[in-house]
């Protein structure tokens, strides 16, 4: 099972003015497109969502938890009300979501709504995209508080957190499932948006690898 992000575009999050350090946003809007080009449907947390307490994060490191919350699904959304810690990282998590540097909220899931990989590598790429593009069932795994303009950039929401804490939430050397389906596509011969996307991927991680990679021999010859 994989865990996926997503920041929705909006600022229905709150603070509470005074010290009990309450607060309360929204971390999930259903029947809109985001810029993975998926939608969450009414009723997609209905048998995901615990009764008890959250851990809520700073930028989804299970290191840094900052707070408790609660989530409530809703007729169109995904409403979340906690408290911060009375800790350092708690307090400060508080007062740079009441400044603004860090006020947007980004929910952290399983989808349970997939068939087993195999199935959906076979099928047409019409039900395939239907499948993929449309979140109808999923497990709430934490919420976490995000630096402002995260999200900036369209089709890129929170990939450099994806890509380093990846292996905190997947078995090492396992493939995703886009992994997965772009080695089938490929196999069978077929050009599709995965592959695409994973190939695309694999580009950026290896730019990123080479510009380390100079900056440390830079750094290491001076």
């Amino acid at each position: 099972m994989e865990i996926e992000f997503r920041v929705f575009d909006q600022h229905e999050f709150r603070v509470g003015e005074d010290e009990d350090g309450t607060f309360d946003g929204v971390a999930c809007q259903y029947g809109k497109k985001d810029s993975y080009g998926t939608t969450f449907h009414p009723g997609v947390f209905r048998r995901g969502i615990d009764k008890g307490a959250y851990a809520y994060l700073w930028m989804h490191s299970p290191y840094t938890p900052i707070g408790t919350f609660r989530a409530d699904e809703q007729s169109n959304l995904l409403h979340i009300g906690g408290r911060y810690d009375d800790t350092v990282d708690g307090r400060d998590k508080r007062n740079m979501a009441r400044s603004g540097s860090a006020r947007e909220l980004s929910v952290g899931f399983i989808r349970t709504d997939l068939p087993e990989w195999k199935k959906l590598a076979e099928m047409g790429d019409e039900d395939r995209a239907d499948v993929l593009e449309n979140i109808r069932s999923a497990r709430l795994v934490e919420v976490s508080q995000i630096t402002a303009r995260m999200a900036a950039v369209p089709g890129s929401k929170l990939k450099v957190v994806r890509s380093a804490l990846g292996a905190l939430y997947s078995e090492a050397g396992e493939p995703t499932l886009a992994e997965r389906l772009a080695e089938y596509d490929r196999e069978h011969g077929r050009d599709s948006a995965v592959a695409h996307e994973v190939e695309q991927e694999r580009q950026m991680q290896e730019r990123a690898r080479r510009a380390a990679l100079l900056k440390l021999t830079t750094v290491g010859g001076a």
